[in-house]
C-alpha cells in the first residue's frame, strides 16, 4: 500500500471497527437466550435493551488501549488482560486460569505455552479480538500479519491460533485501506489478500475454501464450521467469508452470524469488526449502537475512547 497513516486516524479507524465488534458481540450474546429468536433479527427485530458485551469485547478493548506506535506492547497487553478480566464475561476456564497465573506474576509467554498440557490455545480468542489491531494497520497488510503475531502470541501459543488473529487483522486492514482509498474489494479478493498474510495452516486453508464459496451462508457455515468449537479453526473464516460478502452492510453481516447459530457473540464481533472498518461508524443502525452497554471507563483513562 502506498500511504502513511497519522497516529490520531490509526486511532480513529482502531475505535470504529471496535465499535463494530463490540456491538456484534453485544447482540450476538443475546441470542444464547432461548427466548430471543434469531429469525427475528431478519425482520429487523432485536431483543430488548441493553446488551451486555462479553469477553470477546473487554479483550479488544484491552487490545486498543495497548496500541501505539511501533511494535505491539505484549507485555502491556498481558499485564491490562490479566489486570481487568472479568471471569463472568464469557472467559473460558482455560482463559481463567491462563489470566489469573500471569496476574499473580506467571510470564506471559510460560502461561500461554503451558495451555492445554502444553498444545497451547487453538481457541477463537486471539481471532475475536483482532480486527481494531488492523485497522491501526491499514496502510500495510505486512505490517497487520507480524503485529497480529505479536497480539496473538500472549494468549495463544497454537500455530492455529495464532493464525487466525493474523486472518481477521489482516481482513481489517484489507477493509479500513479499501474505505481509504475509496473502493469495495470483491470477496475473493478480500479473503485472497487475508489468505497470503495468514500463514500456512487450516485456517489459511479454510480462508482459501471460503474465496471459493459463492453460494448463501448456509453453505458456507456448512463448509467452514459456525464456530461451534470455539476454535479458530471452525470460527475464523466463517466469519471472514461474511464480512467478505456483506461488507457494505453491517446489519446483513450480524444478521448472517446470528442465523448460522454456533459461537454467534463471536462470529459477529469478527464480522462486525472487520465491516465496520470499511464502513465507518455510519454502517451501525444507531439504536443498535445505543442499545450495547457501555464500553468500560478504563479504556477513555487509557486514552482509547
Amino acid at each position: 500500500m502506498s500511504f502513511t497513516l497519522f497516529p490520531g486516524t490509526r486511532l480513529a479507524l482502531a475505535l470504529e471497527s471496535l465499535a463494530g465488534l463490540s456491538v456484534g458481540d453485544a447482540l450476538g450474546a443475546q441470542y444464547f437466550v432461548p427466548a430471543n429468536r434469531p429469525a427475528d433479527l431478519i425482520e429487523a427485530r432485536t431483543p430488548e435493551a441493553p446488551w451486555p458485551w462479553t469477553d470477546d469485547t473487554e479483550q479488544a478493548c484491552c487490545l486498543v488501549a495497548t496500541l501505539s506506535e511501533g511494535d505491539f506492547d505484549r507485555d502491556g497487553f498481558a499485564e491490562m488482560l490479566a489486570r481487568v478480566y472479568d471471569p463472568y464475561r464469557g472467559y473460558g476456564a482455560g482463559a481463567v486460569t491462563m489470566l489469573r497465573e500471569i496476574r499473580d506474576g506467571l510470564p506471559w509467554p510460560i502461561a500461554a505455552a503451558a495451555a492445554f498440557d502444553g498444545q497451547g490455545s487453538c481457541g477463537n480468542g486471539a481471532a475475536m479480538r483482532a480486527a481494531p489491531l488492523g485497522a491501526w494497520h491499514a496502510d500495510s497488510l505486512a505490517h497487520a500479519a507480524a503485529q497480529a503475531v505479536r497480539a496473538a502470541e500472549v494468549t495463544h501459543a497454537h500455530p492455529e491460533g495464532i493464525a487466525g488473529g493474523v486472518a481477521v487483522a489482516v481482513a481489517a486492514a484489507v477493509a479500513a485501506a479499501a474505505r481509504l482509498h475509496g473502493y469495495k474489494p470483491e470477496p475473493g479478493q478480500l479473503l485472497r489478500a487475508v489468505a497470503a498474510h495468514t500463514p500456512s495452516s487450516v485456517v489459511r486453508d479454510a480462508v482459501v475454501e471460503a474465496a471459493s464459496i459463492t453460494g448463501g451462508v448456509a453453505e458456507a457455515a456448512y463448509r467452514l464450521g459456525n464456530g461451534a468449537r470455539a476454535t479458530a479453526q471452525d470460527t475464523v473464516a466463517f466469519a471472514l467469508w461474511v464480512a467478505a460478502r456483506y461488507l457494505h452492510d453491517y446489519p446483513a453481516a450480524v444478521a448472517a452470524c446470528v442465523v448460522s447459530g454456533g459461537d454467534v457473540d463471536t462470529t459477529a464481533a469478527i464480522a462486525g469488526g472487520v465491516v465496520t472498518a470499511y464502513t465507518g461508524l455510519d454502517g451501525i443502525p444507531p439504536s443498535w449502537l445505543s442499545a450495547r452497554e457501555p464500553l468500560p471507563s478504563w479504556l477513555a483513562a487509557a486514552g482509547g475512547e
